[in-house]
């Protein structure tokens, strides 16, 4: 059964860091993308970043250049590095994994509050 829990959401100012993460359960995580989305109030939930294997990575025009992804095999974790935060990067962040001819699976969520 996978299994994917998420740490390290929170409440920062504007401007300030965070660095959420994500392990994995009951995959092979080497063999899987892992991707991080968000979904704020009122909005679809929508991709923010993706590593596959290989460590390849693509990332939402709006957080490019403040935001990080990288992962850690032996750990079986992915990581989202979140620098020069702003409100409207509120949201709460999911982790997502999915590999060629399987399912993809959800985290439960944790909630990013930016906010004075």
């Amino acid at each position: 059964q996978v299994q994917l829990v998420e740490s390290g959401g929170g409440l920062v100012q504007p401007g300030g860091p965070l660095r959420p993460s994500c392990t994995a359960s009951g995959i092979t995580f080497s063999t899987y993308t892992m991707a991080w989305y968000r979904q704020a109030p009122g909005k679809q939930r929508e991709l923010v970043a993706s590593i596959t294997g290989g460590r390849n990575t693509n990332y939402a025009d709006s957080v490019k250049g403040r935001f990080i992804i990288s992962r850690d095999n032996a750990k079986n974790t992915v990581y989202l590095q979140m620098n020069s935060l702003k409100p409207e990067d509120t949201a709460v962040y999911y982790c997502y994994c999915y590999a060629q001819g399987r399912s993809g699976s959800w985290g439960q969520g944790t909630q990013v509050t930016v906010s004075s």
